[in-house]
């Protein structure tokens, strides 16, 4: 059987770049759970929660349920679903998955496969990162999912999947001149750069092109913040904060909530700028919710230096 590419073929809703990561996410939560004991089952009530949390924190920015991957997982031939009435799901309704006690599991067949070959579920687990998040997030979500991968794990996985630029890096930061275009850091190690990044505006996951009006020269806390959707950038290419954003401290304060309606710091003259459909990608399916107005955050920035 072909795992891999099952994972990799995973029945999603897809439209125009839309981001549907329901299924990845449930699965790489059930992959954590296997890893510590290969005979877990996942009971929908007692899940339901941290599935909602995954989420929330790593979904894209519209209301959704768990609901609907404990479901439709299934007619994927990864994944099988109980209730006390026996085999079978009882449909994508919330209060039926409570009711009738409805258990979701790795199908039997990929159950034997990961105990005959452990390094399996490594590879399907960098799969479905890969395939469906940045790379900034992969840490953090393993962390989430309880998942400890190897690092002989990130090794060649699909042979048909196209390759990213390496080139991109370099020419990103040279566009921004070594800095972070949100709040301008650019340091170095001697004439060596360190905490600098390019991050894809739009996902090389979802089709982002290695372009440098795709890319940003970030820091890595700002990186990591852009790819959460704490921060965007709008059509006149000023910086967006969230407002579910919350932070009291003055770091947080100085450090993010006083961006918003910053302009972007580069890119230099006769460089292309952040492309409109690919600002467009990030501010639908990664920023969350409404940004912050520009005026309160000028009034922080005159309380941080006043303090």
């Amino acid at each position: 059987m072909d795992w891999l590419g099952r994972i990799a073929k995973l029945r999603q809703w897809s439209r125009s770049g839309t981001r549907a990561p329901h299924k990845p996410l449930l699965l790489l939560h059930a992959l954590g759970r296997f890893q510590q004991d290969t005979d877990s089952e996942l009971r929908y009530s007692a899940v339901e929660k941290d599935l909602q949390l995954l989420l929330t924190e790593y979904g894209p920015p519209n209301r959704t349920t768990p609901a609907y991957p404990f479901h439709h997982l299934i007619s994927d031939g990864v994944w099988e679903v109980r209730t006390d009435r026996g085999p079978g799901s009882p449909g994508t309704g919330v209060r039926a998955l409570r009711e009738t006690g409805a258990t979701g599991r790795l199908a039997p067949e990929l159950r034997t496969a990961l105990r005959a070959e452990p390094e399996l579920l490594g590879r399907m687990a960098r799969l479905l990162l890969d395939l469906h998040f940045p790379p900034s997030l992969h840490g953090d979500l393993c962390e989430a999912v309880g998942l400890a991968l190897e690092p002989s794990e990130t090794g060649h996985l699909m042979p048909t999947r196209r390759q990213r630029d390496r080139r991109m890096r370099e020419l990103v930061l040279t566009a921004y001149e070594y800095r972070c275009a949100f709040c301008g850091y650019d340091g170095r190690i001697g004439t060596v750069p360190v905490g600098l990044e390019a991050a894809h505006v739009r996902w090389w996951a979802f089709g982002g092109p290695d372009d440098i009006d795709n890319g940003l020269c970030l820091c890595s806390l700002h990186h990591k913040l852009f790819d959460k959707g704490v921060l965007g950038v709008d059509d006149g290419h000023r910086i967006l904060v969230a407002q579910q954003f919350v932070g009291h401290s003055p770091a947080a304060r100085e450090h993010v909530i006083a961006l918003a309606g910053r302009p972007l710091i580069g890119p230099q003259p006769g460089v292309r700028p952040v492309a409109a459909d690919h600002r467009a990608w990030h501010a639908s399916q990664v920023f969350h919710g409404t940004a912050r107005p520009a005026d309160a955050a000028c009034r922080i920035r005159g309380r941080t230096s006043s303090s």
